[in-house]
């Protein structure tokens, strides 16, 4: 597997491997018990970090052959 996919498994680590880190109902952030504020954060850093996986990899390049 390429360097740059590796990177595609921190969502998976922080999501899960985080919920015991988070697993508190206070403090409230932006109106949201901290799990829930925690996997939200995790579900758009996940679309962040699947669009640099994706302009990183070499084969997404336009005129590549595959």
């Amino acid at each position: 597997m390429k360097g740059i996919h590796w990177l595609a498994l921190l969502p998976f680590v922080g999501l899960f491997g985080g919920l015991g880190f988070a697993n508190k109902v206070e403090p409230y952030v932006a109106g949201m018990p901290f799990i829930m504020f925690w996997v939200v954060m995790w579900v758009v850093l996940t679309s962040v970090v699947m669009a640099c996986v994706y302009k990183l990899d070499p084969a997404n390049k336009e005129g590549a052959d595959e």
